[in-house]
């Protein structure tokens, strides 16, 4: 995990209005919006990670609820095409959502189509899918 967060540190691209982490009160109110909890790994992904712009996707963020990453918003997008209810997208994919489930495990999900590719953990995921965009 340590390695996954030092190369996205080191790709991290300077923007001129930078993306703030969250902190825990941030992700409880997340939790309170979305009425869902956040798995561990995913909070502790959102507290070190999610302030990082590298490659051509983009995760979901916390802090700013007039992005297009917030993740209520992002949520609320997904589940109203019907993923299911008990997953939660960590990132917009083109034709569908990335999502994480309560035991951690990533999905690639197709709207109205099963899901494909599978991730053991988010730091896999940042690894193979986010890194590699």
């Amino acid at each position: 995990m340590e390695d996954i967060i030092e190369l996205l540190q080191e790709r991290n691209v300077k923007i001129p209005v930078p993306l703030e982490l969250p902190d825990e009160d941030d992700l409880v109110e997340i939790e309170e919006a979305i009425l869902i909890s956040l798995p561990d790994e995913y909070k502790q992904f959102l507290l070190e990670v999610s302030d990082i712009v590298c490659g051509s996707i983009e995760p979901a963020t916390c802090t700013d609820p007039s992005s297009h990453t917030f993740l209520p918003d992002l949520a609320s997008r997904a589940w109203d095409i019907g993923m299911p209810r008990e997953y939660i997208p960590i990132c917009e994919h083109p034709n569908g959502f990335y999502c994480i489930s309560q035991v951690g495990q990533i999905f690639l999900w197709f709207s109205g189509e099963d899901m494909e590719d599978e991730w053991d953990s988010i730091w896999s995921w940042a690894k193979d899918v986010w890194l590699e965009s």
